[in-house]
């Protein structure tokens, strides 16, 4: 692999480097990033990385990427306004998290605010046990009910974390077709815990 290039997207420039390993040689450019579109940064920036280096988009051998857009927005909160939906008694697993303290010894040490506020924490009935099987089964009436109190809030934006949803996501598939089916407001975006981080253990897939 002679020809790569990294592209990296900032939350004012994009960059990006062309090294040559063969040869030796890296060439660097920068655009303004696009918040709106941050593709529309990359296809520009691209574009003209290319055309001073004078090489067909083909001839590259590798492209890597990365972006600070996602760390940017959860330290300024900045994202879309986000519930979350989890097993019956697990409301609070996102503000008890694993209990650690990055500070040990400072008796006043204040914890940030979790992303999802209690308010947007709701609970639906469901259980599947450590070994995949159902032990009761997803509420719908609940789950509706749920959702109807997160759609008045102005929610725009569902997380599903099921208990044990990496050994059977069955319950967190059947949740993201009832709120496709009964969601009243247009765009909604849906994350399910099994999709995203399928890992053991609830707090880390949250």
């Amino acid at each position: 692999m002679s020809l790569r290039l990294g592209i990296d997207i900032g939350g004012t420039f994009t960059d990006f480097v062309l090294l040559d390993t063969a040869r030796g040689h890296a060439l660097a450019g920068k655009v303004l990033t696009t918040p709106h579109d941050p593709v529309a940064g990359v296809l520009r920036g691209l574009h003209d990385l290319l055309g001073q280096a004078e090489l067909e988009l083909a001839a590259l051998d590798g492209i890597s990427h990365a972006t600070t857009l996602v760390t940017n927005a959860i330290i300024e909160r900045k994202g879309a306004l986000t519930g979350l939906l989890t097993t019956a008694g697990f409301r609070d697993l996102l503000e008890i998290g694993r209990e650690a303290r990055y500070d040990l010894y400072d008796l006043f040490l204040t914890k940030p605010e979790p992303l999802v506020p209690r308010r947007r924490r709701l609970e639906v009935r469901e259980r599947i046990g450590a070994d995949g099987t159902e032990r009761e089964p997803l509420d719908a009436d609940g789950l509706a009910r749920a959702l109807g109190e997160l759609a008045a809030l102005g929610v725009e934006s569902l997380a599903v974390v099921f208990l044990h949803a990496y050994a059977n996501d069955a319950h967190e598939l059947h949740a993201a077709r009832l709120i496709a089916e009964g969601w009243t407001r247009p765009g909604i975006s849906v994350s399910l815990s099994s999709r995203v981080a399928p890992e053991i253990r609830e707090y880390e897939r949250l």
